[in-house]
């Protein structure tokens, strides 16, 4: 995770974790590794919102396939750096993904109550298969046996903001990926 350099440390940041950079260079790669994994077939993507928007926008652009775009909204953290219970569908699926090729995209794996709350939605639509990709792995937070197919990064335990990735939907827009301060962690008093 080189790089660190080609983006101004933000005053919230403890450190970059991920430069910009990188990211791009990654994000490369990964549409190249999902158009090799899937062929000239079609795919179908689902990308669970707010968190996963940039990154697949990102990786849209990188995957020369047909494509079909879908979107979920979940809640699992709520103003928090934990997850609180169980995840929350907010807004569900349009496209009908009977007998698609369904690539499951997210901003991160930790825990995964997420990911395996929308691939058992997404089961429920009897797709002809269903991959997973995330920009990060954060393996230390597992609670739910779970692997992605497609991996950006893997990354330590420590609760990271930018690149799409909030705290109380704040941070979403920064270039990269950095580890909040602590001291800002709490639940905030912002209106």
């Amino acid at each position: 995770m080189s790089d660190l350099k080609d983006f101004p440390l933000h005053a919230d940041f403890e450190t970059v974790l991920v430069s910009e950079s990188a990211i791009r260079r990654r994000v490369k790669n990964l549409g190249a590794e999902i158009a090799a994994a899937y062929g000239g077939e079609e795919i179908t993507v689902v990308a669970i919102i707010n968190g996963a928007i940039l990154f697949t926008a990102d990786l849209l652009r990188e995957i020369p396939n047909p494509i079909r775009l879908d979107c979920v909204r979940v809640s699992s953290y709520r103003n928090e750096t934990r997850t609180r219970g169980k995840p929350r569908l907010l807004h569900s699926l349009a496209l009908d993904l009977g007998g698609r090729h369904v690539l499951l995209i997210d901003d991160i794996l930790d825990t995964a109550k997420t990911l395996t709350f929308v691939v058992d939605l997404i089961k429920k639509h009897r797709p002809a298969s269903i991959r997973t990709c995330v920009l990060l792995d954060k393996r230390g937070r597992r609670e739910v046996e779970f692997e992605a197919d497609f991996v950006g990064f893997q990354i330590p335990d420590k609760f990271v903001v930018g690149y799409g990735l909030d705290f109380a939907e704040r941070y979403r827009n920064l270039p990269c990926i950095g580890v909040l301060k602590p001291s800002l962690q709490n639940p905030p008093e912002w209106a």
